[in-house]
Formats: C-alpha cells, sequence, structure tokens
C-alpha cells in the first residue's frame, strides 16, 4: 500500500446491548462515551465525529483508514468497553450483543449523520428513527 493515501471512508456504526436490554443507563453512559471515544481516538488515522444512543445500543459516526480492518476494530471496541465498565465503573453491569451495524455515508452527509446520532433519545421518542441505521444484524428476524 502507498505510503501517502487520501481517504474519505465514513461509517455508521451500531450495536445493542445484549438481548436489547436497557444496560446504558445514566450511571454508566458519559464514562461509556467518554472510553469509547478516547479508543477511537487513539486509533492512527481515524476521525471520531459523534457518539450517541439510548439504554439499548449505541451510534458512532467515524471516518476510518483503508488499511483498518473495521470487523477487528469493532470487535476491540465492544470488547474493551464491556471491560472497562464491568471492571472499573460497574460490576456486571454492560454486556454486548453479537453482530453490528455499519453503513457507509458520504462527506456531504457527516453534519446529517452526527445530528442523528446526538438526537437518539429523541428519535426513538417521536418514532423518527431510520431502519437502515438502527439495524444491527442481518439475523434480527
Amino acid at each position: 500500500m502507498s505510503i501517502s493515501v487520501y481517504s474519505e471512508i465514513n461509517f455508521h456504526i451500531t450495536w445493542h446491548t445484549k438481548t436489547s436490554l436497557p444496560m446504558i443507563r445514566e450511571k454508566i453512559q458519559d464514562r461509556l462515551y467518554h472510553y469509547l471515544t478516547h479508543k477511537i481516538l487513539e486509533t492512527p488515522g481515524a476521525l471520531f465525529h459523534a457518539i450517541g444512543g439510548t439504554e439499548t445500543h449505541i451510534h458512532i459516526a467515524v471516518s476510518l483508514p483503508p488499511n483498518l480492518l473495521v470487523s477487528d476494530w469493532v470487535g476491540k471496541l465492544k470488547g474493551s468497553s464491556s471491560h472497562y465498565i464491568n471492571h472499573e465503573v460497574q460490576p456486571k453491569s454492560l454486556e454486548w450483543q453479537r453482530g453490528y451495524g455499519i453503513v457507509t455515508f458520504g462527506t456531504k452527509d457527516l453534519q446529517w449523520a452526527v445530528n442523528y446520532i446526538k438526537n437518539q433519545k429523541e428519535h426513538h421518542k417521536t418514532g423518527t428513527t431510520y431502519d437502515r441505521l438502527e439495524k444491527f444484524s442481518d439475523d434480527e428476524g
């Protein structure tokens, strides 16, 4: 791979708590979001845009470099974040469901994606969610 690469690879990523139970309560939400944001910012070449969600799931907008294996990266985010919360914040309080959803979007839609993520609770309350951005696996039934 070339040493000099320009890319705009934007992702909307979501994943759910185990059986979509309301585990992301106020007590852990800020610490979880801070932890995930920090981990994303530690990733070489990653640009963090937004994090949000509800008690049952998380949404992230991020731009990632083309040489990053996204499935491994998401797996590490999920595993390390639940470990952190369960060992540093509140024991046995967070488990993630298997799988995740990922959708790419153009840079011209970045602000729309950020706004959607930051207003998750309102979208769910008013029923203005986008199914495509809420889906987290092919086998949801």
